[in-house]
């Protein structure tokens, strides 16, 4: 690590293998999109293990982010995340190889798990290099804009892949990735760990997996078959768990996660705003992507290259939020963000289902450029806000929140397009979902725009909810982060120096 206050070409080097490694797991999750019929062919898989296939690597990566962050802060980041890249290339190659649908299901959870050394080790490793606020808020401005690079490249490598190899080359990408990581992170990576910290208490990790596990499982079928008990059921397990696991961590001298961060208003609040405005992103961005194809009938290729603007001015957004800070106080541009999203999800509200894909990509636009801004700044104001010696557990419950985030936006506001959807289907259409209302109008050009028009309304009510959500994280931005500021406490103060 640098002794001095700012970073060097050391420093910046090793954020570039860190930032790989982001770029590397986000591809992950959606690299396999296109190759899943390929697979599903060769390897005779099912229905359901064709669901197992894309989900379990993301369950998994979820479910131990906050052991792994935790036992970073133990064992040792670079130790633990030199572990990690080890175990990830050995499994890819065993998942490239697989000669069943068992086996390639098995290999993507021990994938999941091994991706989940590596994240909050990486955005750790991160807050203990680049000391100097300014020079931290802008690395993890990078760090997440190749996290972004990676999840908007992923099904367009693997078709790349496919178009000239087959389906197991889109695992074999991470071995390059992980040999770098061995080679150079010894060289350039410090070593980091809390010397203070007790024993990892495996009751815990078994609470966290119960809490965690069951609740995104719950929450993923809730958005594929509606709120059925099972579902729900599972949902319920999973808050039951996360509340034992909460109650267990308080009366640990050396919990697994240090509840005691929460107390940190500044970090509190930007993990709500993170998460809350996930969640929102999640339900919008899957309504404009049902619409592009099911409504206005593009193809996925042409859905895809409409939602690639929005992509790129997210990742421009992200590593712009730290400059414009530099001149306009964090919380400001934060605010300033959300705001700006909330236009843009009120812009999408005026789409209608004939014409409206110019101005839903607008709209996408200006939203994801708004939620880039407080997302760069958030994670670094959390992350100056914690301990050095918790940053492992703040990156795991930033990187968890995320996940959570996601499953419920898709959950929740894809529910709520589905209630509008179906409450304006005329009465002779008898289909629950679009696609089926679309199949079943096909030879009536009136029911069928009329389907198509309700499902517009669904989008609408998304979007009004997203807009009134953002308008009102804005304004618990500037209450809470620039109050707590203005009181001169020093974990905030640091927070807005991240990147002032």
């Amino acid at each position: 690590m640098n002794t001095t206050s700012t970073a060097g070409k050391r420093d910046w080097i090793a954020l570039g293998i860190l930032s790989s490694i982001a770029l590397l797991l986000s591809i992950d999750v959606s690299v396999l999109y296109l190759a899943l019929p390929h697979l599903s062919s060769e390897l005779g898989a099912s229905a359901p293990q064709q669901l197992w296939i894309m989900d379990i690597y993301s369950f998994m990566l979820a479910g131990f982010l906050v052991t792994m962050g935790t036992l970073g802060d133990r064992v040792g980041r670079r130790k633990l995340l030199l572990i990690g890249s080890a175990a990830f290339g050995v499994i890819s190659v065993a998942a490239a190889f697989s000669s069943s649908a068992e086996m390639l299901v098995v290999t993507r959870a021990l994938l999941g798990i091994a991706g989940a050394t590596l994240m909050p080790s990486s955005m750790a490793l991160i807050r203990n290099i680049f000391r100097d606020p300014k020079q931290m808020g802008a690395a993890i401005g990078i760090w997440f804009s190749c996290f972004m690079v990676g999840m908007a490249a992923g099904p367009l490598v693997g078709g790349l892949l496919l178009q000239h190899f087959w389906w197991g080359s889109a695992f074999l990408l991470g071995v390059p990735f992980m040999a770098v990581v061995l080679i150079a992170g010894p060289l350039v990576l410090p070593e980091y760990r809390d010397g203070t910290a007790g024993r990892l208490d495996l009751a815990s990790v078994a609470l966290s997996l119960g809490a965690i596990l069951p609740a995104i499982y719950g929450l993923k079928e809730i958005t594929r078959s509606g709120w059925q008990p099972p579902a729900l059921v599972a949902v319920a397990a999973g808050l039951a768990m996360g509340a034992l696991f909460v109650r267990r961590q308080r009366r640990l001298a050396d919990p697994l996660l240090d509840l005691r961060l929460f107390g940190n208003r500044a970090f509190a609040a930007s993990l709500t705003i993170l998460m809350l405005g996930g969640v929102v992103m999640a339900g919008v961005t899957l309504t404009v992507t049902t619409f592009l194809q099911s409504v206005a009938g593009l193809s996925p290729l042409a859905a895809g290259l409409w939602m690639i603007p929005p992509s790129l001015v997210m990742i421009v957004a992200l590593s712009a939020g730290p400059m414009l800070a530099r001149r306009v106080q964090p919380a400001y541009v934060m605010a300033g963000g959300l705001a700006l999203g909330a236009a843009g999800m009120a812009l999408m509200t005026f789409a209608d289902a004939t014409s409206g894909v110019p101005v839903l990509v607008v709209g996408l636009v200006l939203a994801q450029a708004g939620i880039a801004l407080p997302m760069g700044l958030g994670n670094g104001i959390m992350m100056a806000a914690a301990p050095p010696e918790k940053a492992g557990s703040a990156a795991s419950i930033s990187e968890t929140s995320g996940e959570f985030g996601v499953a419920v936006g898709v959950a929740a506001l894809g529910s709520l397009a589905a209630a509008v959807f179906r409450a304006g289907l005329p009465a002779e259409v008898k289909a629950d979902t679009l696609a089926g209302a679309v199949a079943e109008t096909l030879g009536d050009p009136a029911l069928l725009a009329a389907a198509r028009a309700a499902y517009t309304s669904g989008l609408h009510a998304v979007a009004g909810v997203g807009a009134a959500l953002f308008l009102g994280l804005a304004v618990l931005t500037v209450t809470v982060l620039r109050a707590r500021a203005g009181r001169g406490e020093r974990p905030v103060a640091l927070a807005e120096q991240v990147a002032a």
